[in-house]
């Protein structure tokens, strides 16, 4: 893990959030209905945190091996317009998004849990992850949240950014 010295004055390159869902945005857990649909719950605090940070100006890249159109439309209804699912090459799409949006790698923040989003993570500037992360992505990542995913994480992680720039709340 980098120094928080190091970590702190990177954030200010910062312009895209690139998120993982399962496990990031939700706390991992699945209801299986009756007609095999799998449900999922969300943070209203991430909700909150990425409406603020579009709103800022700020580019949300959702990459997502999941294929529920729930999930898709939550992400559509926040205002996110780079949204990925049923994606097992997570790599690949980024280096596609990088290009079509004419991103840097200094300026990507990669929020993930698990090992499928490894290869995509090493890849960007800072690499996130929540409290909850497996062993191997927190071996990797820049900064280790405080929450779990699905209880605020993204939150914690997208208000350090703002704050760092300058683009959060001021009371």
């Amino acid at each position: 893990m980098s120094t928080e010295k190091n970590y702190l004055s990177r954030l200010k390159d910062i312009t895209t959030f690139v998120l993982d869902v399962d496990g990031v945005l939700t706390d991992g857990s699945l209801l299986a209905t009756e007609q095999g649909e799998l449900l999922r719950t969300f943070n209203a605090k991430d909700g909150f945190a990425l409406f603020t940070a579009l709103q800022q100006k700020f580019n949300i890249c959702i990459i997502t091996g999941g294929n529920s159109k729930a999930v898709y439309e939550r992400f559509k209804q926040l205002g996110i317009k780079h949204i990925y699912y049923k994606i097992h090459n997570k790599k690949e799409v980024l280096e596609n998004y990088m290009l079509e949006t004419n991103t840097t790698v200094n300026q990507l923040l990669y929020v993930a849990d698990d090992i499928p989003d490894i290869p995509a993570m090493k890849m960007c500037a800072i690499k996130c992850c929540p409290k909850d992360a497996v062993p191997e992505v927190q071996q990797i990542a820049d900064y280790i949240a405080t929450k779990n995913g699905g209880d605020g994480c993204v939150r914690e992680i997208i208000e350090m950014v703002l704050k760092v720039q300058d683009k959060w709340f001021k009371f």
